[in-house]
């Protein structure tokens, strides 16, 4: 059987051996009747990381999210955010479909936006106008490349949201990937925030959730339209347990995973044809961008894939690599060699087909 690299998403992590047996020893009861010890322990323990009252658990990144986006606005309302932010791109236009709020987009370099940006999206009272109600950061950033918000930039915008008496809340899917790439805890983002989201299931290596967490009257609201969008879980213990093994395991090693993304970038950076900045791989993601002789990126992707590196298309010629816990050192430099091999071999094809 071929060898594969899945560098498509850290989603695609699969459960340690360890991990699994923690699940299958998992304490249960039932979360919707508030009685599963399990699920009790992981929301606890994440709104002590986490710096905030409360918590709750849930499915996934997307409705983590959306319960925090419903929990605090009304049909009528409006979100500041960016335009890479993953609610807006990624989440079924989730916000105006489930909350009724429309997006304000800010078009800032790689998703780390200022003050000036929020107070130039700023609607002015009146009738005609939505209403100005949430701000939302995503760190790190996805489509920016993994980009790290400093807590300095999150102190800024918190600021200004709170001049303006706007809800601030932080996706912070990848969040623990900030904090191992700059050394903080937490709390050092999470005060300045009203809420937060944690994903599970990303870089954490868990199968399934998310933790949303902030004040006590928002995790209500939070939990009553958990249920309401169809999320809540009864025997979710199963579930939290792995959320809970990953917090306790899967943290610190994390740096491994952005030295890989460095020792990617710095070999794609060296094979003709694409263009890749190392110096923009702050943490797990690697942005490749094909010159055009290299054939449109949907197209290159596949190729690669059947020579054994499977990865994202993100536009008409750029691509997209995430390394996590079920991708080596090793992988990567045979990653390299596929990618060497296929541009190379892309070249000499269009070369032969000029001459002929």
């Amino acid at each position: 059987m071929k060898s594969i690299v899945d560098l498509r998403s850290d989603t695609v992590t699969r459960p340690t051996a360890a991990m699994r047996r923690v699940i299958a020893e998992a304490e249960v009861g039932d979360d919707v009747l508030g009685d599963d010890p399990t699920v009790i322990r992981l929301q606890e323990r994440c709104a002590e990381l986490l710096g905030k009252p409360a918590a709750v658990y849930v499915p996934s990144g997307s409705m983590a999210n959306l319960v925090s986006i419903r929990a605090v606005c009304e049909p009528g309302d409006e979100i500041i955010c960016d335009n890479t932010t993953h609610s807006y791109n990624y989440e079924t236009a989730g916000p105006a479909a489930l909350a009724g709020a429309s997006m304000r987009l800010i078009h800032s370099p790689r998703g780390v936006f200022t003050p000036a940006d929020v107070t130039a999206c700023l609607r002015p009272p009146g009738e005609h106008f939505p209403n100005s109600r949430m701000v939302i950061i995503e760190n790190t950033n996805n489509r920016g490349g993994g980009t790290v918000w400093t807590t300095a930039e999150v102190e800024a915008i918190r600021n200004v949201s709170e001049s303006c008496e706007l809800h601030l809340h932080l996706d912070g899917a990848r969040l623990m990937n900030a904090c191992v790439a700059v050394g903080c805890r937490p709390t050092d983002y999470t005060r300045h925030v009203d809420s937060v989201s944690l994903c599970f299931s990303k870089g954490l290596g868990a199968p399934v959730g998310s933790i949303v967490a902030g004040p006590m009257a928002f995790i209500s609201r939070a939990r009553r339209f958990r249920k309401q969008f169809g999320g809540a879980m009864r025997q979710s213990g199963l579930l939290a347990a792995a959320a809970i093994y990953a917090l306790d395991h899967h943290v610190d090693r994390l740096a491994e995973d952005h030295r890989n993304a460095a020792r990617l970038a710095r070999g794609l950076a060296e094979i003709a044809g694409l263009r890749v900045n190392p110096a923009a791989v702050q943490t797990n993601i690697v942005m490749i961008e094909l010159e055009e002789r290299l054939g449109p990126a949907d197209a290159f992707s596949a190729r690669l894939r059947e020579a054994g590196v499977w990865l994202m298309a993100t536009g008409p010629r750029t691509l997209r690599a995430v390394t996590h816990l079920d991708v080596s050192t090793d992988q990567i430099d045979a990653a390299l060699r596929i990618f060497t091999t296929s541009c190379r071999s892309e070249a000499s094809t269009l070369t032969q087909a000029a001459t002929s």
